[in-house]
């Protein structure tokens, strides 16, 4: 393609917002340097949900969370060292709920024995995420994700509880957040729904659902009143299914679940506070495939904040460590 072109395909594809072209990324970006890599990491995925669900949908949360903090650079991944003994895996929005590190590991070994220093564990983490809603999905969810990301060397725990929005937001708070990641009203809606699948322990939800006065439907809150104690410390914190109708499906129930006012957090049931997310939460739940749709197009818009595709970025050798 002449130089012309390729510029004039560039500015589509970044009006779109759809490529992610603007960012740096590309789709198929590894197609010369290491072809077989969307494979194997698909492979290893399949591994992993098929034996547990739940695994999936940390994948899944996994790319949210890496993303909203530091921009999708696998930052998430660092283990504690001496230097840094408080990254962002040890803050407290993401220890212990956080999961799919393990399959991120398998992923980037695999990819090592075939393409080694080429394939960056924040591509891994994009990918595999991709892939864990393609198969809770039954294969409905397809998601066409540009790679080129590098990996991050800051990971403070401080920045993800400054950066990741907590389960008591109201929906203004969370246009905000997401706003201030790129993402309109919109996105924000469409990626909640990823709390169609996985888990949550009680104390993110209970003081502000259960005890205190709230629009959660009293059947469910009696539902949940026999699953949690009152009071939840870290010895007593058990989990609940986020979904408790299709709870391994990666589906529009959770749209369904609002509108039901059968949903765990807070932030759930604020969509329906504004006649604009109510009036998604509504169209996500009645009209068949729209949110499967949606959803795909927003993942890649979210999975293109604040990539690092030159300095100060790098390709790590394991996704736990910097170079």
């Amino acid at each position: 393609m002449a130089a012309s072109g390729m510029k004039l395909a560039v500015a589509v594809a970044c009006a779109l917002a759809l490529a992610s072209a603007c960012h740096g990324l590309q789709l198929g970006y590894y197609k010369q340097s290491c072809p077989r890599v969307e494979a194997i990491v698909r492979d290893e995925v399949k591994k992993f949900v098929y034996k547990d669900a739940g695994i999936g949908a940390g994948l899944i949360r996994l790319v949210f969370h890496d993303c909203f903090v530091e921009g999708c650079d696998g930052s998430v991944l660092l283990d504690p060292t001496p230097a840094n003994p408080k990254p962002e895996k040890l803050s407290p929005p993401n220890m212990p709920s956080l999961r799919g590190f393990e399959v991120i590991d398998a992923a980037k070994d695999a990819v090592e024995k075939v393409c080694p220093g080429v394939v960056s564990c924040a591509d891994i983490v994009a990918f595999a995420a991709r892939d864990a809603a393609y198969f809770l999905s039954r294969f409905r969810v397809k998601i066409n994700v540009p790679g080129g990301r590098l990996d991050g060397r800051r990971s403070l725990d401080s920045d993800a509880l400054n950066n990741l929005p907590p389960p008591n937001f109201n929906v203004n708070q969370l246009i905000g957040a997401f706003a201030a990641k790129g993402l309109d009203a919109e996105d924000m809606v469409v990626l909640s729904g990823a709390h169609t699948v996985g888990r949550s322990h009680c104390s993110s939800f209970v003081s502000d659902r259960v005890a205190a006065p709230s629009d959660i439907n009293g059947g469910f809150a009696n539902f949940l009143k026999q699953r949690c104690p009152a009071n939840p410390t870290s010895s007593n914190d058990p989990t609940v299914n986020q979904d408790a109708v299709t709870p391994n499906a990666f589906d529009n129930q959770y749209y369904k679940n609002v509108v039901a006012h059968k949903v765990l957090f807070a932030s759930d049931a604020a969509l329906l506070t504004s006649p604009a997310t109510a009036k998604m939460v509504s169209d996500n739940a009645n009209i068949p495939g729209w949110w499967e749709d949606k959803f795909a197009k927003a993942f890649v818009k979210m999975a293109s904040v604040g990539v690092k595709t030159g300095y100060p970025g790098e390709i790590r050798r394991h996704c736990r460590v910097v170079n």
